[in-house]
C-alpha cells in the first residue's frame, strides 16, 4: 500500500530563497491559468454559438510557454516542473468542480486565486535520489538535508515541497508491505467525544489534546498585536510569522494525540468499532463547533482507516442511528429520550454507567455479533452462505445486536 512520507528540511539561506522561488513561481502559474479559465468561462457563456473548448492542463503549459514565459525571465530561475504541476493541479481542481466532488461531505467549491502567505507549495520530478539517510537530491535545488532518518536506496518518482510559517518539509510516497501484528485484544468499541477524546469498551478514558482550547488566550493577544500594527510593514510580517507558528504548534498537539491513540488501536486490537459521525452536521451547532473541531474527530477515522489496513485489524463502522448511548448495554432496553446533561446512563433494571462508556460496550458487541447495522429502517446481516437477509421485528434486531447476559463483571 502506498504511505505518505513528509518531514523537515534542514535549509540554509541560499535553498530557502531558491525554495521560495519555486513556489512563487508555482503560485504564480496557478493563478494565471485560474484567471485565462475564468476568462473563458465568461466568454462561452457570453457566446453559445461560439463555444471554445475548456484547456487541458497541456493547453494551459503550452499557453504559459508562448505567452508568460518570454515576458517573465524569472521562470527560468526554477525547474520547469514547478509551473507544470501547478497547472495539472488545477485542471484537477476544475474537474472536481464540474463533477461536483464532495470533500468530507461537501462539495467542492469553485477554484479560488492563491495567496502569497498561503499554499506556499510545489512539486517536482525528475532525477530525484536519496543519497543517505539524512540527505536528498532534487533538480535544480540540488542536495537537501533533513532531520528525520529518510528510507535508504527508494527512488521516489515525485517529492512535493511545502512551507508551514518559517519551516520547509519534503513529502513523497512510500510502498509498504501490509504487516499484522499481535493483538492483546480481539475487539474494542471506541466512543468519541468532546469532553474526552474517546472512550473505549475496556475502560481506558483518553483525553483529547484541546490544544486550541488551551492556546487560545495566546492566540488572541498575538492576533491582537498584528492589528496593531501597520499593513505590510516589517513589523506586520513579523507579527503574522508568530500566529502562523502558532497555528502550527495547535495543529501538531492535535495530530500527535491522534497519531499516538490510533496507532496504539490498530496495533493491538482485531477488530475496532466506531461510530458513522456526521461531523459536518455537527459543526452548525454553534455552540460545541470550536470543541467538535479541537478534536479532530473526522481526521481520527480517516488515520484509523488507513492505520487498520497497515496492521492487519479490521475497522467495522457503526450505523450513524445506532443508538449506542441510548441502549442499556445489560438489559438491550432503549430509551426514549437521552438529553447532553445526562452524564450518567440509568436503567430501569438497575444498571447505572457513565454514558460513554455504555455506548462504548454497546458498540464492541457489534463486533462480537458480527454484525454491522447499516440501514436505519431494516437492518441487513449477512448470514453464513454470505447473503443479506432482512431483520423485520425490533426484538430480534436488539437480541441479534446486544445478547442478552452480562457483558463485563460489575
Amino acid at each position: 500500500m502506498l504511505l505518505g512520507f513528509k518531514t523537515e528540511l534542514k535549509v540554509n539561506i541560499t535553498q530557502r530563497i531558491l525554495l521560495a522561488k519555486h513556489a512563487g513561481t508555482a503560485r504564480h502559474a496557478y493563478n494565471w491559468g485560474l484567471a485565462l479559465c475564468k476568462k473563458l468561462l465568461k466568454y462561452n457563456k457570453e457566446n453559445p454559438e461560439e463555444r471554445l473548448k475548456f484547456p487541458s492542463s497541456i493547453d494551459l503549459h503550452k499557453l504559459l510557454v508562448a505567452l508568460v514565459k518570454p515576458t517573465h525571465d524569472w521562470y527560468y530561475e526554477v525547474s520547469k516542473c514547478a509551473p507544470q504541476y501547478a497547472l495539472r493541479q488545477l485542471r484537477q481542481a476544475f474537474n472536481d468542480f464540474f463533477k461536483k466532488k464532495k470533500i468530507n461531505g461537501k462539495p467542492v467549491g469553485f477554484p479560488r486565486f492563491k495567496k502569497k502567505s498561503r499554499h506556499n507549495s510545489f512539486t517536482l520530478d525528475g532525477s530525484i535520489k536519496v543519497i543517505d539517510h539524512f540527505q536528498i537530491k532534487v533538480p535544480i535545488i540540488g542536495v537537501l538535508k533533513t532531520y528525520e532518518r529518510l528510507p535508504k536506496g527508494f527512488k521516489p518518482k515525485n517529492v512535493t515541497i511545502s512551507r508551514q510559517a518559517d519551516r520547509w518539509f519534503i513529502s513523497f510516497k512510500l510502498e509498504i508491505e501490509p504487516e499484522s501484528t499481535s493483538k492483546i485484544t480481539k475487539s474494542v468499541g471506541v466512543d468519541l467525544g468532546i469532553k474526552n477524546l474517546a472512550i473505549l469498551s475496556t475502560g481506558e478514558v483518553i483525553e483529547g489534546a484541546k490544544s486550541y482550547k488551551k492556546l487560545e488566550q495566546k492566540l488572541r493577544r498575538l492576533q491582537r498585536d498584528v492589528s496593531r500594527k501597520e499593513l505590510k510593514s516589517n513589523n506586520w510580517y513579523k507579527a503574522q510569522l508568530k500566529v502562523a507558528r502558532l497555528h502550527r504548534r495547535i495543529a501538531n498537539l492535535r495530530k500527535d494525540t491522534l497519531h499516538k491513540l490510533t496507532t496504539n488501536l490498530a496495533k493491538n486490537h482485531g477488530q475496532i468499532v466506531i461510530e458513522d459521525l456526521n461531523v459536518l452536521g455537527m459543526m452548525r451547532n454553534r455552540k460545541l463547533s470550536k470543541a467538535i473541531a479541537d478534536m479532530g474527530l473526522f481526521e481520527f477515522r480517516r488515520q484509523l482507516n488507513y492505520k487498520c489496513e497497515l496492521y492487519g485489524s479490521q475497522l467495522i463502522i457503526a450505523d450513524r442511528f445506532f443508538p449506542s448511548s441510548k441502549t442499556c448495554s445489560a438489559c438491550g432496553q432503549v430509551k426514549k429520550t437521552l438529553t447532553l446533561s445526562e452524564r450518567t446512563f440509568n436503567c430501569e433494571c438497575g444498571f447505572s454507567c457513565d454514558r460513554d462508556l455504555n455506548a462504548s460496550y454497546n458498540l464492541v458487541r457489534i463486533a462480537d455479533a458480527e454484525f454491522t447495522p447499516v440501514d436505519r429502517v431494516q437492518p441487513t446481516v449477512l448470514d453464513e452462505a454470505g447473503t443479506k437477509s432482512q431483520i423485520n421485528d425490533t426484538q430480534d434486531y436488539v437480541q441479534l445486536c446486544l445478547p442478552l447476559g452480562n457483558f463485563v463483571q460489575f
